[in-house]
């Protein structure tokens, strides 16, 4: 049963295989099974490779199932259509554009599977490349903010220094007025007279000045400082939203890439391997002697091919004879006296309706 299911899967007739030896039997019951357990890696491949598109386990199964039949069914096309000929020449250059073909199939399965092989490695590769992008992401939407956010600080840091520089200015009205107090300037006289009493005023006023600096500059300052605090939240928040797009960045061709960023030797040979399994049939069948198979397939085409021509070759005898029977029988009967008259009665007959037609259409007229 399974040898039988195999010898479909390799696109032989049959009824022809079934009347060869055993031998013959097992070849392309092996070639068949090369072509089912290529497709099976091919669904495989499919599978895994849109899960990583879809993330949605019955679709992945789903579409790589669709997958592995069209590979199958190419791969059995493939074997199917190479006949074995008399020259190994006319049998490669047959077979040239299904290595081709073959090799294709190849990369396209083999490729999934390397990622899959490969996994571990590329996620430590696609972390780097994470980071690196979390940084620059940062790194960005840090500059689209930035320049607002030094432009609050400049204002904040001016406010605060018209309170220093005013406060510097109540010092040193201070320092003046005590000064004069003890008589170690301004007037030199000990004790608090008319000038200490005036300089005391101008420094009273500065302070009251400077407690209004104060309290202004001071809600100034915290509006500033809200101001400054919404921008950071809208820029974390910006950074929160666009850092999902970088978690989810291991989509399929984000892996290829990772994968290119690997040692070529160990994809190269997985690829050879799947190369060697894609190809083995059209091998097998071109380096393989013609066996009683191919022999006897050769020969049931001849005899459709020769069938095919006998028909047409008498299809146009026939039409050849026709076509003399026609011309002589035409030939026969065009001086027959009898026929002629009653062609000619026929055309008198018809004439006269005509002429009786046209005489009564006039009469209407009038």
């Amino acid at each position: 049963m399974l040898k039988r299911f195999f010898i479909i899967c390799s696109g032989a007739d049959t009824q022809i295989l079934n009347s060869c030896a055993s031998g013959e039997q097992n070849k392309y019951a092996g070639i068949g099974a090369t072509v089912f357990f290529t497709a099976i890696m091919a669904f495989i491949a499919a599978s895994y490779a849109l899960y990583t598109v879809f993330d949605n386990l019955f679709t992945s199964i789903f579409f790589g199932l669709i997958w592995g039949l069209l590979i199958f069914n190419l791969d059995r096309y493939i074997v199917s259509t190479i006949k074995k000929s008399d020259g190994f020449l006319n049998e490669l250059l047959q077979a040239a554009p299904r290595i081709i073909l073959a090799i294709i199939i190849a990369i396209v399965i083999a490729k999934p599977l390397e990622l899959k092989i490969f996994e571990k490695e590329i996620n430590r590769v696609l972390l780097e490349k994470k980071n690196q992008l979390t940084l620059l992401n940062q790194h960005q939407i840090s500059e689209q903010f930035q320049p607002k956010t030094d432009n609050l600080k400049q204002q904040i840091s001016k406010l605060k220094s018209e309170i220093t520089t005013k406060e510097q200015e109540v010092n040193a009205l201070y320092d003046i007025y005590i000064s004069e107090a003890e008589g170690t300037a301004g007037t030199k006289l000990l004790g608090k007279g008319p000038v200490y009493k005036e300089k005391r005023e101008k420094h009273d006023e500065a302070l009251v000045d400077l407690q209004q600096l104060k309290l202004t500059n001071g809600t100034k300052i915290e509006s500033l400082e809200k101001t400054i605090a919404i921008t950071e939240a809208s820029k974390e928040k910006q950074i929160a939203n666009s850092q999902p797009i970088i978690d989810h960045f291991d989509g399929f061709l984000a892996r290829i890439n990772a994968l290119d960023k690997l040692p070529w030797l160990p994809s190269f040979f997985i690829f050879l391997l799947f190369l060697a399994i894609e190809t083995a049939p059209i091998f097998t069948k071109l380096l393989a002697a013609k066996g009683s198979y191919d022999l006897k397939l050769e020969d049931h085409e001849a005899i459709i091919k020769t069938q095919i021509l006998l028909n047409k070759n008498q299809r146009e005898k026939l039409l050849k004879a026709e076509f003399t029977l026609n011309d002589h029988v035409y030939k026969t009967i065009v001086n027959d006296e009898e026929l002629i008259n009653d062609k000619q009665a026929k055309a008198k007959e018809l004439l006269q309706f005509q002429a009786d037609t046209f005489l009564k259409n006039q009469k209407n007229i009038f």
